[in-house]
């Protein structure tokens, strides 16, 4: 029996596609918010053109053009954690385990189809995700997550950054009032100059540096905090 298809985003698609696309995965997400199908597509549709952009950025030299064809994956099926917990302490591989044990998560899966550039990088975004929450050190906690949504922000230009950061400024007033907004907001704006003044995290291939330190990781791709 044949599985009803998914919807994909096609090239080139009008605005009107791209919202009617993202409004029926954010219905089905609502449900279902672990879903490997919704999720990169919606990020896709939101952000296409970004990804487009930085995709052309990335093909103007060798390592871009070898990213964008070798399509190197962080998905949990390429990750062997039980290895990357065996090295030594303070390693990117030994930390990024580290972080799905004490959050208690498993690493992305998605069954997004990959067939083109902007697909990838939809991808990549995604599965890269915890990883930048281990580099920039900020906490997976809600108010983590804003400050390294206003980060990336900065350093990809992601739209749909600016909607959850919109989204969380009711809920910080609502729960620690109107007092903290202006130092919340004040937050949120360094951490945006922080993402500007940092490397491009999306086009590091970190499936070559899990034996660095995380420490000397941080200094290299990240502005100071």
């Amino acid at each position: 029996m044949n599985q009803p298809a998914f919807p994909t985003l096609p090239p080139n698609a009008s605005i009107f596609t791209r919202v009617r696309l993202s409004l029926h995965a954010l219905k089905v997400l609502s449900d279902d918010p672990a879903n490997t199908y919704y999720g990169p597509l919606v990020n896709a549709c939101l952000d296409s053109e970004t990804y487009t952009k930085l995709a052309r950025h990335w093909r103007t030299s060798e390592d871009g053009r070898r990213m964008l064809d070798d399509r190197p994956s962080l998905q949990g099926r390429e990750l062997d954690l039980d290895a990357l917990a065996k090295l030594p302490e303070g390693t990117l591989g030994r930390e990024l385990v580290r972080y799905f044990r004490d959050n208690g998560i498993a690493p992305f899966e998605t069954t997004f189809p990959i067939e083109t550039d902007v697909d990838y990088l939809s991808k990549r975004y995604r599965e890269t995700h915890d990883l930048f929450h281990v580099i920039t050190g900020y906490g997976t906690d809600e108010h983590g997550e804003m400050l390294l949504q206003a980060f990336v922000l900065g350093n990809l230009g992601v739209r749909q950054a600016i909607l959850i950061l919109a989204y969380s400024v009711p809920r910080r007033v609502k729960v620690a009032g109107w007092k903290d907004l202006v130092p919340y907001l004040g937050r949120l704006r360094a951490a945006y100059r922080r993402g500007k003044r940092s490397r491009e995290l999306l086009s590091v291939n970190y499936e070559k540096l899990w034996e660095q330190p995380v420490s000397s990781l941080s200094r290299l791709l990240c502005a100071p905090a």
